[in-house]
C-alpha cells in the first residue's frame, strides 16, 4: 500500500510559513514589527498575494494570519533562505529543501508526517520530537516486542520565541483561514496551506491541552 502520511511528498504552501516567521523571530523581529505588504521583485522573483490584493503596512502577526505572500517573501530574503531551511530542519523537516527565496511560500515538498512533527515543538513547549506511526507492539501472549522511544533532540525553540509563535499562530486561526477548525472554545492555534492550483489543502493545528 502507498502510505500518504509517510511517503507522499507535497508542497505545504502557506503551512510552511511558520518556519519563515520563526527564523525572523530568532533574528529579533516581533509579532508587532511592521512590514509593507506590496508587490516587489528580487532577482527576478516577484511573489504575489492570492487574489492580488495588498494591505500596505501590516504587523507580522497580521502578515501570518492573513497569509500574505509578500511579507513571508520579504522575511525570507532578509533573514536568508539558509536560516529558514535551518529552522525548519531543526524542528523536524527532513526532506531536502532548496535555500532559495521562494521557499517562503512552501515550494519545497515534504511529507504530511514530517510537517506535522515539525509543528509539535510549537505545542509542547519548544521540544523537538521524532514522529512515529507505531508506538507499541505486543505478541498475542502480551510480551512487549517493540515500544517507540520518547527521545528527541531536546529544546529547539527558545521560550520567548515560542511565545511569539504561539501568539501569531493563535491569531491565524481566530481571524482568518483556520476558523473552520474551531473547537468550541478551546484555546488552539495552527496554519492552513494550499499547493499550486489548490491541488492539496492542509491544516495543521494544536490545542493547549493536546
Amino acid at each position: 500500500t502507498y502510505n500518504r502520511a509517510t511517503v507522499a511528498r507535497r508542497q505545504p504552501g502557506s503551512a510552511f510559513k511558520p518556519f519563515v516567521y520563526l527564523a525572523a523571530m530568532e533574528k529579533g523581529y516581533t509579532p508587532d514589527t511592521v512590514a509593507s505588504d506590496e508587490p516587489f521583485e528580487f532577482n527576478g522573483w516577484a511573489p504575489k498575494n492570492a487574489g492580488g490584493n495588498y494591505r500596505g503596512p501590516v504587523t507580522l502577526r497580521e502578515g501570518l494570519a492573513y497569509s500574505l505572500n509578500t511579507i513571508s517573501g520579504r522575511l525570507a530574503i532578509d533573514v536568508g533562505p539558509e536560516k529558514v531551511v535551518e529552522a525548519a530542519m531543526r524542528l523536524g523537516i527532513s526532506s531536502s529543501m532548496l535555500a532559495v527565496p521562494s521557499i517562503a511560500l512552501g515550494t519545497s515538498e515534504v511529507s504530511p508526517l514530517e510537517l506535522t512533527g515539525a509543528y509539535a515543538p510549537f505545542a509542547n513547549g519548544g521540544y523537538g520530537v521524532i514522529p512515529n506511526v507505531i508506538t507499541r507492539i505486543e505478541s498475542k501472549d502480551g510480551d512487549l516486542l517493540y515500544e517507540a522511544s520518547d527521545a528527541g533532540p531536546g529544546r529547539v525553540v527558545a521560550p520567548h520565541v515560542l511565545a511569539e509563535m504561539n501568539d501569531m499562530l493563535e491569531t491565524a486561526v481566530e481571524v482568518v483561514t483556520g476558523r473552520g477548525a474551531n473547537l468550541g472554545g478551546w484555546e488552539f492555534a495552527g496554519k492552513t496551506g494550499t499547493s499550486q492550483n489548490a491541488r492539496d489543502a492542509l491544516f495543521i493545528g494544536y490545542t493547549s491541552a493536546m
